[in-house]
């Protein structure tokens, strides 16, 4: 689709001027972009060629040269800057992200709460990249680790959150001394082009110290990520999205020996205990399971009920599910916006099939009208009963169905919750200490997310976030994840006269 977009939806066109956004860049390009709320053409988005790609690349490479040497505290002064044009923008923006995601309203301006969050972080942590003093067998000789900027960082990112994953990587790459090149996705491109207006402003606060091709934005489809993945000027690459995408990703990024920090599919699983709180419970599946319309890669997706506590919980859980208000995001009582496209439906429609063709017992789950229209994909969310674990429950649908099962044994239901390919999140809802110290124990959870009396979804930016198995291993945000984006170095110092080795080794010549 080449022809000019007449205009772009009122609303939509209002918010992308205030964000800094050119009209061009949004009504004459090549990538239309739908709403998922009505179903219509939001925008058409011009797009960069394969040999703009190489050019930002190179660009990057140049500036990393440069950003290297900038002091750190300094570095940490653009991500503060940033964080107050996400201040300013943060309720523009956060509405943008709610009607191009179709997230509700409070989702929307809770992601760039996040991006606001993490600058914070990493301006303190720019005062922070610390290393060690190593103790020596060697006399007058000093050992430590240094930390140095890695290079150039791609990251691609997903739809479900179009902006808070940039930010999670591009606020620490930065002050760690890294360029960062964004490809986002193709469903989310509006997002990405206001949030890289906001940090062109915080680069022109900043001023000289911050070389061109520092930040830059790639908008495209699968191919201008393919270049990122494939360059070796590229030193990480950052990856969110699929299990299948990863698995390419890992294998290409490994073969010229580069990084990649991945964060993949998520099937996660939350064990409703004999002495839980069935109250606290009862809310944090809600929102874990049902919230974002379950487009969250920790969405809660399987729930083991012990059966002691079965007939209590899961009534008032259907009601919740059968009363729950969907519609438009944008709207003040909405909690459930639509799916992301019709592809979305019709995965959750499958998923659901091969539930009840084993044995599940379907409660929701059907496409419903809401005065938003017919264009968009609003669904009841599903709750199935299972007879047991099977391969449908067993793979990852992103859509809101919550598979679930009872239990007796604890012993067997930690095996249950550990026996997915994925290792996303997870939690428990007990009082027990016991059971509670003994998920989050080695022979608990195998999850990267492991959660006590709170649903494995809503993760803070304190903590590294990432999981294991095929969730991909990466880490993001918080803790140490900063040294993800540096390579370390060893240093001996030998401030003696003499030239003692290490182990005892004598190597003497005349």
């Amino acid at each position: 689709m080449t022809s000019k977009l007449q205009s772009v939806p009122q609303e939509t066109a209002a918010l992308l001027e205030r964000l800094g956004v050119p009209k061009a860049a949004v009504t004459g390009g090549s990538l239309s972009v739908m709403s998922p709320i009505d179903g219509s053409e939001m925008a058409r988005v011009v797009e960069h060629s394969a040999a703009q790609t190489q050019a930002q690349i190179a660009a990057a490479q140049a500036a990393f040269v440069k950003w290297r040497l900038v002091p750190a505290p300094r570095r940490g002064e653009l991500v503060r800057l940033l964080g107050e044009e996400l201040r300013a923008a943060k309720e523009d923006l956060g509405r943008l992200v709610s009607i191009e995601a179709g997230k509700i309203l409070s989702e929307g301006l809770g992601e760039v709460q996040e991006m606001i969050d993490i600058c914070e972080f990493a301006v303190g942590l720019s005062r922070q990249l610390y290393g060690l003093t190593i103790a020596t067998e060697r006399p007058n000789h000093r050992m430590m680790e240094t930390w140095h900027p890695a290079g150039v960082v791609a990251v691609i990112s997903a739809f479900n959150f179009p902006v808070a994953v940039w930010s999670w990587n591009s606020a620490i790459a930065l002050v760690c001394g890294d360029p960062v090149i964004w490809k986002p996705s193709e469903k989310a491109p509006l997002t990405a082009l206001a949030t890289h207006a906001l940090m062109e402003r915080a680069l022109a606060k900043f001023g000289s110290d911050a070389p061109e091709g520092l930040a830059s934005l790639l908008i495209g489809r699968a191919d201008i990520g393919q270049i990122l993945v494939d360059d070796r000027r590229v030193a990480i690459v950052s990856a969110t999205g699929s299990t299948r995408m990863g698995h390419a990703v890992a294998q290409r990024v490994a073969a010229r020996f580069g990084r990649a920090v991945l964060e993949l599919g998520g099937n996660n699983a939350a064990i409703i205990c004999p002495s839980a709180d069935l109250e606290l419970a009862l809310r944090g599946i809600a929102f874990a399971a049902m919230g974002t319309a379950g487009q969250r890669c920790t969405s809660l997706r399987r729930l083991f009920v012990h059966k002691s506590v079965a007939d209590k919980l899961l009534p008032r859980l259907k009601k919740v599910y059968g009363s729950v208000a969907i519609g438009d995001p944008r709207a003040a009582d909405t909690l459930i916006g639509p799916l992301r496209d019709q592809g979305a439906f019709d995965a959750m429609q499958k998923a659901l099939d091969e539930a009840r063709a084993s044995g599940g017992q379907v409660t929701g789950g059907e496409r419903v009208s809401t005065a938003a229209g017919e264009g968009g994909y609003y669904v009841r969310p599903a709750l199935v009963e299972m007879p047991s674990q099977s391969e449908v429950v067993e793979r990852e649908t992103f859509a809101p169905i919550l598979y679930v099962m009872t239990y007796d044994d604890f012993d067997a239901v930690l095996e249950l919750h550990n026996a997915v390919p994925q290792g996303l999140s997870s939690s428990i809802f007990t009082t027990d200490l016991r059971e509670a110290e003994r998920f989050l124990s080695a022979a608990g959870s195998d999850c990267g997310v492991a959660n006590v009396n709170i649903g494995p979804s809503g993760a803070e930016i304190g903590g590294a976030f990432g999981g294991e198995k095929e969730t991909g291993g990466g880490r993001e945000a918080g803790s140490d994840s900063w040294r993800a984006y540096m390579r370390r170095a060893t240093n001996t110092i030998n401030y003696g006269t003499s030239l003692p080795l290490a182990q005892g080794v004598k190597f003497d010549v005349e």
